[in-house]
């Protein structure tokens, strides 16, 4: 973390972080029930929103689905190892991956692979396709080596703030 970074998250006061904390529980809280929640006026509360908002604070807002209600319940870590570190090749594979929606996060990291991939897929044939289509006709990819998800222990969407 730069120290612009740390500079920026040790800003946010004890009502932002209340207000961070209690949007990520239930970011369909009205204004009202939020300013009530944190202990400030509604105009106060909404003035502070706004401003998280505009800051890229708060990024969006979103349900979270049941992958299994929705038929993508099958979960694939991906590590991807390319034959090369140039910009445009890791450029290209970064677009590449953008425009699937099948891959939900995705990660350059350090370690043995250079890229992390958390694919969610209907079932093994249908990631089988994906590796084929997808990943293995990609340009620069030397490895692939696939983990599915057993069973999920912990999934947790909120961030952790500390609060004074």
């Amino acid at each position: 973390m730069s120290q612009t970074e740390a500079d920026a998250s040790l800003a946010l006061d004890r009502y932002e972080r209340l207000i961070l904390v209690a949007l990520q529980a239930n970011a369909r809280l009205t204004n009202q029930e939020l300013a009530s929640q944190v202990g400030l006026s509604p105009s106060a509360c909404w003035r502070r929103v706004k401003a998280l908002e505009d800051a890229g604070v708060i990024l969006r807002y979103a349900a979270i689905l049941d992958p299994k209600k929705i038929g993508v319940g099958e979960c694939v870590f991906v590590h991807v190892s390319l034959t090369r570190h140039s910009r445009a090749l890791s450029t290209e594979f970064a677009d590449l991956m953008l425009a699937h929606p099948e891959v939900v996060e995705c990660f350059f990291t350090t370690g043995e692979a250079d890229i992390l991939l958390r694919v969610v897929i209907p079932s093994v044939s249908a990631y089988d396709r994906f590796l084929e289509n997808v990943i293995f006709s990609a340009p620069g990819v030397s490895q692939v080596h696939s983990n599915f998800a057993l069973r999920q222990i912990k999934f947790e969407t909120a961030l952790p703030l500390q609060i004074d």
